[in-house]
């Protein structure tokens, strides 16, 4: 009792305050350290360990994490900002959704489609295994909990795949989410298809939970998918219809962002139902 008299009771509510202050600033720098190894307010440089071209003009790229434990940090449909520099040397900043989940330790990847005329295009194509890639993130305004969709419909052109292939192997590969998943792919022409053996695999691992069809502008003699563009028809056709427990997610080049969200509107899909990357 002596002691306590001896307080000054403002300073002993000051110090407690300090103490669980203190205490949250800590919590909050372990959860952020705990999250992986991102800053969505600065850069972070991560070495080039491997590079595996799969097309003319497309790779895939995978750089180290600090240790081959630690993990990207990357929630489930967000992206990284990647920075180089074009061809003239100006600074480019683009976003990429990674291919890889947290469940893949020790390193990420990206598959990047080089455009000619792309200015972070040029920063890829250039890359050597040894230099390093400045990201940033995550970033995006998709926020994904177990649950809540029945199921989804995905509408993706070209390299707008690798949001769809991140959330439906995130999905797909955890034994507690019943999402089903329906997607509809476009692109020109048969080899201009990403991540089609990984797709495929999908396919067959999980037949009851996750359906691809393939549309292309531009399909070989032999070909038993759609041909042209994606239509209302094929939408009808390989999308769950409009309902307050589904969602329709669009990525691909601005005009066919632009006609499917027309589409979409026509058949019925109020704005709740529908989401663009």
């Amino acid at each position: 009792m002596a002691i306590l008299e001896t307080l000054d009771i403002p300073t002993v509510g000051v110090a407690v305050a300090v103490s669980a202050v203190l205490a949250v600033v800590a919590y909050r720098s372990f959860t952020s350290k705990s999250r992986g190894c991102l800053n969505p307010e600065e850069f972070k440089k991560f070495k080039l360990v491997k590079r595996t071209q799969l097309s003319h003009n497309v790779a895939e790229f995978r750089f180290a994490l600090p240790t081959p434990t630690s993990m990207l940090g990357l929630p489930i449909g967000k992206h990284i900002s990647c920075k180089g520099k074009d061809a003239t040397g100006a600074e480019v900043v683009k976003p990429y959704t990674p291919t890889t989940l947290d469940s893949d330790v020790g390193y990420f990847e990206l598959v990047i489609k080089m455009y000619p005329q792309g200015r972070m295009s040029h920063h890829f194509r250039e890359m050597c295994v040894g230099d390093y890639l400045a990201v940033k993130g995550p970033k995006g305004r998709f926020n994904y909990q177990v649950g809540q969709v029945r199921a989804f419909g995905m509408l993706a052109g070209g390299s707008g795949i690798t949001p769809m292939y991140q959330v439906a192997r995130a999905i797909l590969e955890n034994v507690e989410d019943k999402t089903k998943v329906h997607l509809i792919y476009a692109n020109v022409t048969f080899e201009d298809i990403l991540l089609k053996e990984e797709l495929n695999g999908l396919t067959s691992s999980y037949p009851d939970s996750f359906k691809v069809y393939y549309v292309l502008n531009e399909p070989p003699k032999v070909w038993n998918g759609g041909v042209g563009f994606v239509s209302k028809e094929m939408i009808k056709a390989h999308c769950p219809p409009p309902a307050s427990d589904i969602q329709i997610l669009r990525c691909g080049p601005p005009p066919m962002n632009k006609a499917m969200a027309a589409i979409l509107d026509d058949l019925g899909y109020s704005s709740e139902m529908q989401f663009q990357f």
